[in-house]
């Protein structure tokens, strides 16, 4: 089965058309919060094989999906719904399905959702110490984040090391402009830093991840802030950008690596809430096998991998420098006599969602062969 898997993230809009594991042909598109160019993917398009179907990553699932799903209106509608859990992700994955979906009428779509993978941590990981109305009433509770590429990037890392996925205690990093931990065991989600939306947890490149309660309800009284005010702050203005003037890592790096007071101070708070993280997760799984970055800055930045094993000794988390330094796609990066393997695995939602798309068709329909809509 031939499947275009979409996936639309605060970096672009990337496109891989995969015939079983296999890519035949892959693009990204520049996209930001208010969308993409349509005419440049239907161009795009035009120029590559018709899939059998397609597979979109979807940021939030909400109360509703806990598994791959097909699209259908009904399907659309609640997505629409879900929107304000996750911006600006989740409008623009959608504008990404009802363009592809103009584009390509007569192949059908699966959407896969990137809070799936966390569904089914325990009660008291999901848990919010809340009324229970608004538990109840508004299915308040802990969702997570970029489950499809913390699945992937735990299983590969079980296959780099040649042991069972059941068994191994893993903590999987989603560093990139966005950002998220998952403790994961036996191969499945049983904590996460993100919690209802994207916004709880750590420092990312624009959000300010966990902040107190309190301080946001002090700025709305005391500062005179609304609450549009206070949401666009806490989600485009913060980050690594409050504290440097641009989420960009590498940026931000040369500028610590200058003597930049500013930067220096964006990487020690970036690495204090990243270290709190994995040893969090860590103490979910009940120890750790093995650390895993993934995601833009987790494979491309050997200064934030080495500053954070630096601190995690304590967990037997020990890197070799030249390795750290030198890898480039997957790779184990850990000193010989290192308890905790931590590696670098490229991160491949692409190849997530395909197989799950693949997986979702294939089990309806009983055999191989184009989705229809």
């Amino acid at each position: 089965m031939r499947v275009l898997a979409v996936n639309a993230g605060s970096a672009g809009l990337k496109l891989s058309l995969l015939n079983d594991d296999v890519v035949e042909e892959s693009a990204e598109l520049p996209a930001d919060q208010h969308g993409f160019d349509v005419h440049e993917l239907g161009a795009l398009l035009k120029t590559w094989p018709t899939p059998d179907a397609i597979g979109h990553r979807i940021a939030h699932g909400g109360a509703y999906y806990s598994t791959p799903v097909r699209v259908d209106a009904a399907v659309r509608d609640v997505l629409y719904e879900l929107s304000d859990l996750a911006p600006p992700h989740q409008a623009l994955a959608l504008a990404a399905l009802d363009a592809v979906a103009a584009l390509l009428p007569e192949v059908g779509a699966v959407a896969c959702f990137d809070t799936a993978f966390h569904a089914g941590i325990p009660a008291a990981a999901a848990t919010y110490a809340v009324p229970s109305d608004w538990r109840e009433r508004y299915a308040v509770r802990r969702y997570g984040c970029h489950g499809l590429s913390h699945a992937y990037a735990a299983a590969h890392a079980a296959h780099l090391l040649d042991r069972p996925l059941h068994g191994m205690r893993i903590v999987t990093c989603h560093l990139g402009a966005d950002a998220s931990l998952a403790a994961v065991l036996d191969g499945r989600s049983v904590d996460t830093t993100t919690g209802f939306t994207p916004q709880e947890g750590l420092v990312t490149a624009t959000r300010s991840g966990t902040v107190d309660p309190g301080l946001v309800l002090w700025m709305h009284e005391h500062g005179g802030l609304s609450v549009r005010e206070i949401t666009a702050t806490l989600r485009e203005r913060s980050g690594l950008t409050a504290l440097t003037g641009t989420g960009d890592m590498r940026a931000v790096e040369a500028a610590a690596a200058r003597d930049d007071r500013a930067a220096r101070l964006a990487l020690d708070v970036y690495t204090h809430r990243l270290v709190g993280g994995i040893a969090a997760m860590a103490a979910a799984t009940g120890g750790i096998d093995a650390l895993v970055f993934t995601g833009g800055v987790g494979e491309k930045s050997p200064t934030v991998r080495q500053r954070a094993a630096e601190r995690l000794g304590f967990l037997g988390v020990f890197v070799e420098r030249r390795r750290n330094a030198t890898t480039r796609g997957d790779g184990d990066i850990s000193t010989a006599e290192a308890a905790v393997r931590t590696l670098v695995v490229t991160a491949r939602e692409d190849l997530r969602i395909s197989q799950e798309t693949r997986k979702l068709l294939e089990r309806r329909s009983g055999r191989n062969g184009r989705a229809p809509v």
